[in-house]
């Protein structure tokens, strides 16, 4: 696969997490595409399709859990933390993909 396609496909995945804010559903497009495009390109794309894997998933969770915890009040926290973790990992993940460079720590928790 070409290697800008493969970049604009990553660039797409991140956008979609960000609209997926307010639309949720295009947060699980932007996972399969995630799957779907992994071992296609070059060992640095691989890296960003990996954090955005993990994104999905460790976001969910967080999802998951502040929902559960909404009666405490803590969930809202935990929606509010998720919010901003999105969009940091996100921004950061779109910088190095434009710069060519690999995600630092794409196994990461927090932000890569």
């Amino acid at each position: 696969m070409n290697s800008e396609v493969s970049t604009s496909n990553a660039k797409l995945i991140y956008i979609l997490y960000l609209v997926g804010i307010i639309i949720g559903i295009t947060g699980l497009v932007g996972v399969i595409m995630a799957y779907i495009n992994r071992g296609d390109g070059p060992d640095w794309l691989d890296t960003h399709y990996q954090f955005q894997i993990r994104t999905f998933w460790i976001g969910l969770l967080y999802m998951v859990l502040g929902s559960l915890l909404l009666v405490y009040i803590i969930g809202y926290f935990i929606w509010l933390f998720w919010l901003i973790w999105l969009i940091v990992r996100c921004v950061k993940g779109m910088k190095q993909l434009d710069k060519g460079e690999a995600v630092t720590n794409p196994t990461s928790w927090m932000f890569g």
